[in-house]
């Protein structure tokens, strides 16, 4: 540690007849020098200051790798103890409280009813999937034709919202099962993809719940789902790509085996 010199008359005081800066000191030696409170308070803010940084780091680098926590969505127990109407007078309460602090102007004609429209978007829309009472009925039909084979339902377009950035993830689904003795209107697979999209979502997280609901609603394991899908967290934001989707996917049953899974995939490009 290099130390500033400072001036002084002071002269250097003798321990056992050698002056202080006579004595030879061990490299082994640990010289411990006074410290001022006000250098280790401000160390401790300095500290202090840095775990906040890195917490923060941390959670962006989570959002950017687009990390989910488990294949269910997190929701608190009492998620659903409120009914639309209050969650979305609550809602608009924060939202314009969020608009006036960006410094927009709440008596203007067009802004007015936004944090309202905005509330009733989240809770009514986009996020209705979020609550179980939303959730597609279905209702099985006995296979008569008797067809075993791949029935493919590709191109299903979806949006949702990326729980990271809450903005827009927006593209399509693949979806196809075998049946096992049961078949559904093509209009439910439709359904399920949309029921799942509409919350805060991970694609990860989306393409595993519709392969697991769609193996559960048919009574099979053969079930696919491959998602393409835009993430607009990554095109308006961040790195700012524009060109670039996310793919994933869910094999269960027979499509873990190589034909099956290549002859789905023929059918999808």
């Amino acid at each position: 540690m290099k130390l500033n010199a400072t001036s002084s008359n002071a002269q250097p005081k003798k321990v056992n007849g050698t002056h202080n800066h006579d004595k030879q000191v061990s490299p082994d030696t640990t010289i411990t020098l006074p410290t001022n409170k006000k250098n280790q308070v401000k160390t401790k803010e300095k500290s202090s200051l840095q775990n906040k940084q890195d917490i923060e780091e941390n959670l962006e680098s989570i959002g950017e790798n687009h990390i989910a926590t488990s294949i269910e969505t997190p929701l608190r127990k009492d998620a659903f103890e409120l009914d639309d109407d209050t969650k979305i007078e609550k809602i608009a309460a924060h939202f314009k409280e969020i608009m006036d602090i960006l410094g927009l102007d709440l008596t203007d004609d067009s802004l007015q009813g936004t944090p309202k429209r905005v509330a009733k978007m989240y809770v009514k829309e986009i996020f209705k999937g979020l609550d179980p009472e939303n959730k597609p009925p279905t209702k099985m039909f006995e296979n008569k034709f008797g067809y075993n084979q791949l029935l493919v339902e590709k191109d299903i377009s979806f949006h949702s919202h990326c729980e990271h950035h809450f903005v827009p993830i927006h593209g399509k689904a693949h979806v196809a099962y075998i049946s096992n003795g049961g078949v559904v209107g093509l209009s439910k697979l439709h359904r399920i993809v949309d029921y799942f999209a509409r919350r805060p979502q991970v694609q990860e997280r989306l393409t595993n719940q519709i392969g697991e609901e769609l193996k559960k609603m048919l009574g099979t394991e053969d079930v696919a789902v491959v998602l393409d899908a835009a993430h607009m967290c990554v095109s308006m934001r961040g790195i700012q790509d524009q060109t670039s989707t996310t793919i994933t996917s869910f094999y269960s049953g027979k499509f873990n085996e190589e034909a099956t899974r290549s002859e789905f995939l023929r059918y999808i490009q």
